[in-house]
Protein backbone atom coordinates (compact mmCIF):
# COMPACT_ATOMS: atom_id res chain seq x y z
CA UNK A 1 0.00 0.00 0.00
CA UNK A 2 1.18 3.51 -0.76
CA UNK A 3 2.52 5.84 1.90
CA UNK A 4 0.10 8.07 3.81
CA UNK A 5 0.49 11.82 4.11
CA UNK A 6 -1.12 14.15 6.64
CA UNK A 7 -2.32 17.55 5.42
CA UNK A 8 -3.84 20.14 7.76
CA UNK A 9 -6.51 22.31 6.13
CA UNK A 10 -8.78 25.20 7.07
CA UNK A 11 -12.32 25.67 5.81
CA UNK A 12 -12.85 28.70 3.60
CA UNK A 13 -16.16 30.41 3.00
CA UNK A 14 -15.23 33.01 0.38
CA UNK A 15 -15.17 31.94 -3.26
CA UNK A 16 -14.03 33.49 -6.50
CA UNK A 17 -10.76 34.73 -7.95
CA UNK A 18 -10.49 37.66 -5.56
CA UNK A 19 -10.79 35.45 -2.49
CA UNK A 20 -8.26 32.97 -3.89
CA UNK A 21 -5.84 35.80 -4.65
CA UNK A 22 -6.07 37.07 -1.09
CA UNK A 23 -5.37 33.58 0.25
CA UNK A 24 -2.25 33.28 -1.88
CA UNK A 25 -1.00 36.64 -0.61
CA UNK A 26 -1.39 35.20 2.90
CA UNK A 27 0.76 32.19 2.02
CA UNK A 28 -2.23 29.84 1.64
CA UNK A 29 -3.21 27.54 -1.22
CA UNK A 30 -6.93 27.45 -2.16
CA UNK A 31 -8.29 23.95 -2.69
CA UNK A 32 -11.45 21.92 -3.09
CA UNK A 33 -12.38 18.41 -2.01
CA UNK A 34 -15.28 16.50 -3.58
CA UNK A 35 -16.70 13.02 -4.11
CA UNK A 36 -18.05 10.15 -1.98
CA UNK A 37 -21.61 11.38 -2.53
CA UNK A 38 -21.06 14.53 -0.47
CA UNK A 39 -21.10 18.22 -1.47
CA UNK A 40 -17.77 19.82 -2.46
CA UNK A 41 -15.99 21.76 0.27
CA UNK A 42 -13.57 24.65 -0.17
CA UNK A 43 -10.34 24.42 1.83
CA UNK A 44 -6.99 26.16 2.15
CA UNK A 45 -3.53 24.84 3.03
CA UNK A 46 -0.22 26.30 4.15
CA UNK A 47 1.72 26.86 0.91
CA UNK A 48 5.18 26.09 2.30
CA UNK A 49 4.07 22.79 3.82
CA UNK A 50 2.24 21.73 0.67
CA UNK A 51 5.11 22.48 -1.68
CA UNK A 52 7.42 20.34 0.47
CA UNK A 53 4.97 17.44 0.24
CA UNK A 54 4.74 17.82 -3.53
CA UNK A 55 8.48 17.19 -3.85
CA UNK A 56 7.82 13.58 -2.83
CA UNK A 57 6.90 11.43 -5.84
CA UNK A 58 4.69 9.25 -3.62
CA UNK A 59 2.41 12.20 -2.84
CA UNK A 60 0.74 11.88 -6.23
CA UNK A 61 -0.05 8.16 -5.87
CA UNK A 62 -0.86 7.87 -2.18
CA UNK A 63 -3.84 8.06 0.13
CA UNK A 64 -3.74 11.46 1.82
CA UNK A 65 -5.17 12.14 5.26
CA UNK A 66 -6.72 15.62 5.22
CA UNK A 67 -7.41 17.04 8.67
CA UNK A 68 -9.90 19.86 9.19
CA UNK A 69 -10.20 20.67 12.88
CA UNK A 70 -10.93 17.43 14.74
CA UNK A 71 -12.12 15.58 11.62
CA UNK A 72 -10.07 13.65 9.07
CA UNK A 73 -10.89 12.59 5.53
CA UNK A 74 -9.01 10.14 3.31
CA UNK A 75 -8.48 11.55 -0.18
CA UNK A 76 -6.30 11.41 -3.28
CA UNK A 77 -4.95 14.35 -5.24
CA UNK A 78 -6.62 14.79 -8.63
CA UNK A 79 -5.12 18.04 -9.90
CA UNK A 80 -2.29 20.43 -9.02
CA UNK A 81 -2.33 23.85 -10.68
CA UNK A 82 1.04 25.61 -10.70
CA UNK A 83 2.06 29.14 -11.62
CA UNK A 84 3.52 29.12 -15.16
CA UNK A 85 6.74 30.91 -14.21
CA UNK A 86 7.01 31.00 -10.41
CA UNK A 87 7.45 28.21 -7.85
CA UNK A 88 3.91 28.67 -6.59
CA UNK A 89 0.98 26.28 -6.19
CA UNK A 90 -2.17 28.01 -7.39
CA UNK A 91 -4.88 25.45 -6.58
CA UNK A 92 -5.38 21.84 -5.46
CA UNK A 93 -8.18 19.39 -6.22
CA UNK A 94 -8.80 16.36 -3.99
CA UNK A 95 -11.21 13.46 -4.28
CA UNK A 96 -12.64 11.84 -1.17
CA UNK A 97 -12.28 8.08 -1.05
CA UNK A 98 -14.33 5.36 0.61
CA UNK A 99 -12.73 2.10 1.73
CA UNK A 100 -15.04 -0.18 -0.24
CA UNK A 101 -15.11 1.86 -3.47
CA UNK A 102 -12.50 1.39 -6.20
CA UNK A 103 -10.39 4.34 -7.32
CA UNK A 104 -8.50 5.14 -10.52
CA UNK A 105 -5.01 6.50 -10.02
CA UNK A 106 -1.82 7.05 -12.01
CA UNK A 107 1.19 5.44 -10.37
CA UNK A 108 4.88 5.67 -11.39
CA UNK A 109 6.75 2.85 -13.11
CA UNK A 110 10.18 2.10 -11.62
CA UNK A 111 12.71 0.11 -13.67
CA UNK A 112 14.86 -2.49 -11.93
CA UNK A 113 18.22 -3.73 -13.24
CA UNK A 114 18.68 -0.96 -15.81
CA UNK A 115 22.43 -0.75 -15.17
CA UNK A 116 22.97 -4.51 -15.57
CA UNK A 117 20.53 -5.19 -18.40
CA UNK A 118 21.86 -7.59 -21.05
CA UNK A 119 21.34 -5.02 -23.81
CA UNK A 120 23.40 -2.49 -21.85
CA UNK A 121 26.24 -4.65 -20.48
CA UNK A 122 26.71 -6.88 -23.53
CA UNK A 123 25.12 -4.90 -26.35
CA UNK A 124 26.30 -1.41 -25.45
CA UNK A 125 22.82 0.02 -25.74
CA UNK A 126 21.01 2.64 -23.68
CA UNK A 127 17.75 2.27 -21.80
CA UNK A 128 14.84 4.38 -23.02
CA UNK A 129 11.82 4.52 -20.71
CA UNK A 130 8.83 5.22 -22.93
CA UNK A 131 6.18 5.41 -20.22
CA UNK A 132 6.77 6.85 -16.75
CA UNK A 133 3.41 6.00 -15.20
CA UNK A 134 0.25 4.00 -15.75
CA UNK A 135 -3.35 4.20 -14.55
CA UNK A 136 -4.46 1.48 -12.14
CA UNK A 137 -7.83 0.56 -10.65
CA UNK A 138 -8.04 -0.84 -7.13
CA UNK A 139 -9.47 -0.40 -3.65
CA UNK A 140 -7.75 2.32 -1.58
CA UNK A 141 -6.12 -0.30 0.68
CA UNK A 142 -4.46 -1.93 -2.36
CA UNK A 143 -3.13 1.27 -3.95
CA UNK A 144 0.58 0.73 -4.75
CA UNK A 145 3.06 3.56 -4.30
CA UNK A 146 4.64 2.51 -7.62
CA UNK A 147 4.96 -0.49 -9.94
CA UNK A 148 8.28 -2.22 -10.62
CA UNK A 149 9.48 -3.74 -13.88
CA UNK A 150 12.66 -5.86 -13.93
CA UNK A 151 14.53 -5.24 -17.20
CA UNK A 152 17.80 -6.98 -16.29
CA UNK A 153 17.22 -9.65 -18.99
CA UNK A 154 16.16 -7.21 -21.71
CA UNK A 155 18.42 -7.57 -24.75
CA UNK A 156 19.55 -5.03 -27.32
CA UNK A 157 16.65 -3.83 -29.52
CA UNK A 158 14.26 -5.52 -27.11
CA UNK A 159 10.97 -4.12 -25.83
CA UNK A 160 8.90 -4.71 -22.71
CA UNK A 161 5.23 -3.93 -22.47
CA UNK A 162 2.61 -3.07 -19.88
CA UNK A 163 1.60 -6.71 -19.69
CA UNK A 164 5.11 -7.51 -18.43
CA UNK A 165 4.58 -5.48 -15.23
CA UNK A 166 3.82 -7.73 -12.22
CA UNK A 167 0.69 -6.44 -10.49
CA UNK A 168 0.00 -6.65 -6.75
CA UNK A 169 -3.13 -8.51 -5.72
CA UNK A 170 -6.26 -6.46 -6.22
CA UNK A 171 -4.66 -4.08 -8.73
CA UNK A 172 -5.66 -3.91 -12.41
CA UNK A 173 -4.49 -1.88 -15.40
CA UNK A 174 -7.54 -0.86 -17.50
CA UNK A 175 -5.36 -0.24 -20.55
CA UNK A 176 -4.58 -3.97 -20.76
CA UNK A 177 -8.21 -4.61 -21.65
CA UNK A 178 -7.67 -2.78 -24.96
CA UNK A 179 -6.55 -4.37 -28.21
CA UNK A 180 -2.97 -5.64 -28.21
CA UNK A 181 -1.83 -3.24 -30.92
CA UNK A 182 -3.06 -0.30 -28.84
CA UNK A 183 -0.89 -1.15 -25.83
CA UNK A 184 2.32 0.85 -26.03
CA UNK A 185 5.75 -0.47 -24.96
CA UNK A 186 7.11 0.65 -21.61
CA UNK A 187 10.87 0.43 -22.17
CA UNK A 188 13.41 -0.38 -24.88
CA UNK A 189 17.17 -0.73 -25.26
CA UNK A 190 18.80 0.60 -28.42
CA UNK A 191 22.12 1.88 -29.68
CA UNK A 192 21.97 5.66 -29.73
CA UNK A 193 23.40 6.89 -33.03
CA UNK A 194 24.77 10.38 -33.40
CA UNK A 195 23.57 12.11 -36.55
CA UNK A 196 25.58 15.05 -37.86
CA UNK A 197 23.56 17.48 -39.95
CA UNK A 198 25.63 19.70 -42.24
CA UNK A 199 24.23 23.06 -43.14
CA UNK A 200 24.14 23.80 -46.86
CA UNK A 201 24.94 27.36 -47.88
CA UNK A 202 23.64 28.47 -51.25
CA UNK A 203 26.50 29.46 -53.51
CA UNK A 204 26.83 33.19 -53.91
CA UNK A 205 24.53 34.00 -50.98
CA UNK A 206 26.13 35.95 -48.19
CA UNK A 207 24.60 35.54 -44.75
CA UNK A 208 22.29 38.46 -44.02
CA UNK A 209 22.19 39.53 -47.72
CA UNK A 210 18.74 40.23 -49.13
CA UNK A 211 17.80 38.03 -52.10
CA UNK A 212 16.71 39.98 -55.15
CA UNK A 213 12.98 39.90 -55.67
CA UNK A 214 12.23 38.71 -52.13
CA UNK A 215 11.02 40.67 -49.16
CA UNK A 216 12.96 39.86 -46.01
CA UNK A 217 10.27 40.92 -43.59
CA UNK A 218 6.50 40.80 -44.04
CA UNK A 219 4.33 40.96 -47.15
CA UNK A 220 4.17 43.96 -49.41
CA UNK A 221 1.87 46.55 -47.96
CA UNK A 222 1.76 44.83 -44.58
CA UNK A 223 2.13 47.26 -41.71
CA UNK A 224 4.22 46.33 -38.69
CA UNK A 225 2.34 45.41 -35.53
CA UNK A 226 1.54 48.45 -33.45
CA UNK A 227 2.31 48.52 -29.75
CA UNK A 228 -0.65 48.60 -27.34
CA UNK A 229 -2.31 51.96 -26.99
CA UNK A 230 -2.06 54.01 -23.84
CA UNK A 231 -3.79 52.31 -20.95
CA UNK A 232 -3.89 48.93 -22.71
CA UNK A 233 -2.17 45.92 -21.16
CA UNK A 234 -0.48 42.97 -22.79
CA UNK A 235 -1.30 40.76 -19.82
CA UNK A 236 -4.07 38.16 -20.08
Amino acid sequence: MAEKFDLVADNREDAGKGASRRLRHQGRVPAIIYGAGRPPRSLSFDHNKVILQLENESFYSSVLNIKVGEKSQAAIVKDVQRHPSKPLIMHLDFQRIVEDQVIRMNVPIHLLGADIAVGVKEGGGAVSQLRNDVEVVCLPKDLPEYLELDISQLELDGLMYMADIPLPEGVEIPELAQEVDQVQPIVSIHIIKEVVIEEEVEEGLVEGEEVEGEEVEGEEGEAPAEPPGEGESTDD
